[in-house]
């Protein structure tokens, strides 16, 4: 959401908002049927549209767009126009202001950085003016006003002096997949802490659907997108202490090397911690003086270098471009084929500063989150959360369970030292989540990211610890006698917590049950049990899931599965249901004396696996695949139980826990329980 003065103003901030290159209207490649059937990018194909020369009659006759919206449109563009094709020194700068045009797209159009068109237009003075929304609409005096820039006001002059006793924070920006509404929780919470503290909090974030930004969440609100210079101008207006970059998720991180270099402080830590988080390589460093071990790795600007890695790794690896969020693009490499096919449907993401990373998978791991907070002499770890699903599953999209399940006690322990010696290696001052894999006992770190993380939620509301909390405390450096960290122990809960998860499947004609490395979840859900069956059951019937009384259970499993899930297939026969499969997941059971009924593949002609449950026969689907070829032949079966709302389990350790579950639903055995202090 975009507030401003004009149309024009605010459709482009709104664009800015979205966080895509800072530029509301970047050069796209035109495409008519982009412009004429509605799609998440068709304001920009409107927009090229009229770069390329066609008039509002034309895109009104193609997409039914009220014609004051596209006059309003083209006179951008031709500013847009004008303005490159002309001089700086010749530069209209307030109208172009005006107009909304960020510096990011000023810049583009005379082959400038942004920062260079910050600097010219500060050296003239030119700074938005910061109005207010009254929320009281004038009857009484509104206590509780939020704030938008504008260049359409003569600006006011900064606060005299810094303001010792004020903190601005960063939120998270739009909700999308890998990065949301978890965040806004932190941002919430730490608001609400920040000001026990004594301090007043200025909340800057974009997004109209969160918490965050009700008008009496935090003393001030400044409605703006979350980009360098939108930052950089309420920093510079309200002269603040410092800033907050730890509880926005991903965003905030970006922007803070920026904020710090044009003499902003950031709060808790320091850009030298975050660099050794983030920085592969400087990580790497670290976790080998602490001796931790981390999986192979190596990072490939093209096709030919990123087979001699893998000669050195070994398949399977997983690879993903620098720089991504909730794991967009990444994918498990299992041979040369694919490692072929996915430079060549992504070599426009990877280059000289935009390497691959290429890691290896540590196959049939159990994967495991922790969140931590530190101050300057004490830790806490707020739990450690073993996924249900094993590795190769997206953090966000997988299961997890507190307090872990399969977990080894002295592992677990060794988990906890190993997370506190690596926050203080890395220097942190606030929240740190770490992702570890466990592969016959041995501990390998994946990643850390100097944040909360979107764990952050569940972990404080299963085990009670106020992470939100003692992390503002760390970040304001309190020391261990003001905080009292030993009155914090994840491993007094008495009971178990699941966290499930929630996909938009249903949404969108394409969409795939398979799961993997590329985030693809939009929510979650919990559940609360007195054991692991309970809670897990509360999870799967919170997430949308049906659980079945009776009836066909359809199995089609890859070879690595089938020993796996023999076991699933024999409680699913006691429990009352029949079991249909393909022709080599049938011979399997068969030969393990389990009855089943072969099903043709879709392949070998009809009635196949799809028609069978298609025409309501089959209440649940365990199809697990491999490989790009596997995973494509058996779309049509994952997405006919899409569209007929049939469980679809396609990972062998979520299925045995989805049986678990039914189980337990199969007992009737399970209630309702007080919750007691709640975060």
């Amino acid at each position: 959401m975009g507030i401003g003065r004009t149309f024009k103003e605010s459709l482009q901030k709104a664009l800015v908002s979205l966080e895509d290159g800072g530029i509301a209207f970047p050069q796209v490649t035109f495409s008519e049927e982009q412009l004429t059937y509605p799609n998440s990018k068709r304001i920009r194909s409107i927009y090229q549209a009229f770069r390329e020369g066609q008039s509002v009659s034309e895109i009104f006759a193609k997409t039914k767009v009220t014609p004051w919206f596209l006059e309003q449109i083209q006179e951008l563009v031709a500013f847009e126009q004008k303005s490159a094709n002309g001089s700086l020194e010749n530069f209209e700068w307030m109208r172009a202001k005006r107009l909304g045009f960020s510096d990011a797209a000023i810049a583009q159009w005379f082959g400038k950085k942004p920062s260079v068109i910050r600097k010219m237009r500060w050296e003239k003075g030119l700074h938005p003016a910061f109005l207010k929304v009254d929320t009281c609409a004038g009857e009484f005096a509104s206590e509780t006003p939020y704030f938008y820039s504008t260049y359409w006001s003569a600006p006011e002059s900064p606060h005299p002096t810094r303001q010792d006793d004020c903190v601005v924070l960063l939120g998270s920006g739009p909700n999308r997949i890998g990065q949301g509404i978890e965040f806004d929780y932190s941002c919430v919470r730490s608001v609400k802490q920040f000001q026990t503290e004594g301090y007043k909090v200025i909340m800057v974030n974009s997004n109209p659907e969160t918490v965050s930004t009700d008008y009496d969440t935090s003393n001030q609100l400044f409605f703006e997108p979350l980009t360098t210079e939108n930052v950089l101008e309420i920093l510079r207006y309200t002269n603040p202490k410092g800033f907050v970059a730890q509880l926005g998720g991903q965003t905030p991180i970006r922007l803070a090397p920026n904020l710090v270099n044009a003499g902003f402080e950031l709060l808790g830590s320091s850009l030298q911690s975050i660099d050794r988080a983030e920085d592969r390589g400087l990580f790497i460093e670290v976790c080998n003086d602490l001796g931790i071990k981390i999986p192979k790795s190596g990072m490939a600007f093209d096709l030919q270098q990123a087979r001699v890695i893998t000669q050195r790794i070994g398949f399977p690896i997983i690879c993903r471009p620098s720089y991504v969020l909730g794991g967009r693009r990444m994918e498990i490499i299992e041979n040369q084929d694919e490692l072929d096919s996915y430079f060549e449907r992504h070599r426009r993401h990877i280059s000289k500063s935009n390497p691959c990373l290429m890691d290896q998978f540590l196959e049939r791991a159990l994967e495991i989150d922790v969140d931590l907070v530190r101050g300057p002499d004490w830790s806490v770890v707020g739990g450690v959360i073993e996924h249900i699903e094993r590795a190769g599953v997206h953090s966000g999209d997988s299961m997890g369970v507190l307090p872990p399940q399969r977990l080894k006690t002295e592992v677990r322990d060794r988990i906890e030292d190993l997370s506190r010696q690596l926050a203080d290696r890395l220097g942190i001052l606030g929240f740190l989540n770490l992702q570890l894999a466990v592969k016959d006992d041995e501990i390998y770190i994946l990643e850390a990211n100097p944040r909360s993380s979107r764990s952050v939620p569940f972990m404080a509301k299963s085990t009670h610890v106020p992470l939100v909390g003692l992390g503002v405390k760390a970040i304001l450096g309190r020391t261990k006698e003001d905080v009292l960290p030993e009155r914090f122990n994840w491993k007094d809960m008495d009971d178990v917590c699941v966290k499930g998860v929630v996909f938009p499947f249903t949404k969108f004609s394409v969409a795939d049950y398979i799961l993997g490395p590329e985030m693809k979840s939009t929510g979650e859900s919990m559940g609360r049990g007195r054991d692991y069956s309970e809670a897990l059951l509360k999870a799967f019937i919170s997430s949308h899931h049906t659980m079945p009384d009776e009836g066909e259970v359809f199995f089609s499993l890859r070879d690595k599965d089938k020993d796996d899930l023999l076991g699933t297939a024999e409680e699913m026969i006691k429990m009352g249901f029949s079991i249909s499969a393909t022709a080599g997941t049938a011979a399997f059971l068969k030969q393990n004396n389990i009855p089943c009924l072969v099903v043709k593949k879709v392949h070998e002609g009809r009635p196949h696996c799809v028609d069978r449950i298609r025409s309501g026969k089959v209440v649940m689907v365990i199809n697990t695949a491999s490989g790009r070829k596997s995973i494509d032949a058996s779309f049509s079966i994952r997405r006919s139980c899409i569209d007929y709302s049939i469980p679809c389990l396609t990972e062998s350790d979520a299925a045995r826990s989805f049986v678990v579950a039914l189980r337990r639903h199969y007992q009737k055995d399970f209630g309702v329980y007080p919750l007691g202090q709640m975060l």
